[in-house]
């Protein structure tokens, strides 16, 4: 089965070929016709169609798509262009900009992360309109948790940037004694302020690819 249409295909055969990931692609193509679901239907698996498995580098885990109209683009924190930056994405710029002395981008896309290897993964990959965590527990988690448990596997360091509770959660699935795990709190407004803030997610990330001949992340938001 081909659903992303690169290497991820292949690591991933067995799970597309599993009871419950037969079933929640059964219920996606209802739901979609039914209702209004984000991200858009050929967005669903857009992570994975940008960041191939062996160009990982870093792996930054959201909890589930932006609700909003036009909002969710397939990427963990990203918005589609010319929509309006969401708090904890303003949160993350400010940070990048104290880490890095990079200036705030005014787009909220990240696409530019994606392609030079942060895979921008939600571990629930769709949500209905005006409704968070309206897809929690239909069987994403399970087949993005298969999706960590590939990237733990490989022989390359890997930086996995944990945000908050739920993202931190998922530190039991990463045992390679190769990767390294940045966490801190949530970016967002109710908790930036508590570890996020100050935590230099960025410069972390790129001494550590450095120190392992690792080309580093290019954070600038072009």
């Amino acid at each position: 089965m081909k659903l992303v249409g690169n290497n991820w295909d292949l690591l991933l055969e067995s799970e597309y070929q599993k009871e419950y990931f037969k079933k929640l692609i059964l219920y996606i193509n209802k739901v979609y016709r039914e209702k209004i679901i984000f991200p858009p239907k050929n967005k669903i698996l857009r992570a994975l169609e940008l960041t191939d498995y062996d160009n990982v580098k870093v792996v930054i885990l959201g909890q589930d798509p932006y609700h909003g109209d036009k909002e969710a683009n397939g990427l963990s924190f990203s918005v589609s262009e010319g929509v309006k930056l969401p708090p904890s994405l303003k949160n993350i710029y400010k940070e990048l900009n104290d880490d890095l002395g990079i200036s705030i981008p005014s787009v909220g896309t990240l696409e530019c992360w994606a392609k030079e290897g942060v895979l921008l993964l939600n571990s629930v990959l769709t949500v209905e309109k005006d409704r968070p965590a309206s897809h929690k527990d239909i069987g994403w988690e399970k087949f993005t948790d298969a999706i960590i448990k590939k990237i733990n596997e490989k022989n390359t360091p890997v930086v996995f940037i944990l945000w908050g509770n739920f993202a931190r959660a998922k530190k039991n699935m990463i045992t390679n004694k190769k990767h390294l795990i940045i966490e801190s709190a949530h970016p967002s407004p109710f908790s930036a302020r508590y570890g996020f803030f100050g935590s230099k997610p960025f410069s972390k990330t790129n001494k550590f690819l450095i120190d392992n001949n690792i080309k580093p992340i290019n954070w600038e938001v072009r």
